[in-house]
């Protein structure tokens, strides 16, 4: 069985998402999470929170044209497989494994690598600027294979891990109700 991966900071809980933050709170916990200069959070770039939601937005578009029925309008995040050194992008990583049969397959987005450099790393890979629904992200994994088995360093490109994208709550109820409070907590979330 296929599992999905979740990887989180211990002290905020799974599936914080800056992106469901109004973009005033997201910079002001992006700001927090830089001043603690912990995790990899901590490095991005200025414009991040920009950059993120238009390529949230261009990956939902593009899973709606090819039937994908997202629930939310931003994603959550995970990988499919393990990739343990994901742990490291948090002071107290965590992995949440989640079976895939728990998701409605018209909900799950997947790009080949993180959304990031999927989207905006131009080097001629045919599954550059690509989503993929569930049906085809498994002819994509045959051809190319998991990342984390022949790139787990990345020095072979940015492409170290598939990256889930999760239009809709429903599966993860449990584990949103057992996040703890973004603001007025000295934790920000880091996804």
């Amino acid at each position: 069985m296929l599992m999905l991966h979740h990887y989180y900071d211990q002290s905020t809980g799974p599936f914080r998402n800056l992106s469901d933050l109004s973009s005033e709170d997201a910079a002001l916990v992006l700001e927090q999470i830089r001043k603690q200069q912990t995790g990899f959070a901590s490095k991005r770039s200025p414009d991040y929170l920009e950059i993120r939601r238009s390529l949230e937005l261009k990956a939902r578009e593009m899973f709606i044209r090819k039937g994908g029925t997202p629930v939310r309008h931003r994603p959550h995040y995970m990988t499919v497989g393990s990739c343990p050194w994901l742990l490291d992008w948090y002071p107290s990583g965590k992995d949440l494994q989640i079976a895939i049969d728990a998701f409605d397959p018209g909900t799950l987005s997947f790009t080949y690598g993180d959304l990031f450099p999927t989207m905006r790393y131009a080097d001629g890979k045919p599954y550059r600027g690509e989503v993929y629904t569930a049906n085809e992200i498994v002819g994509i994994i045959r051809e190319f294979g998991l990342p984390q088995e022949w790139n787990g360093s990345g020095q072979h490109g940015p492409e170290r891990y598939i990256e889930v994208q999760v239009w809709d709550d429903k599966p993860l109820k449990q584990y949103l109700t057992e996040a703890i409070p973004t603001l007025g907590h000295s934790a920000p979330p880091l996804g």
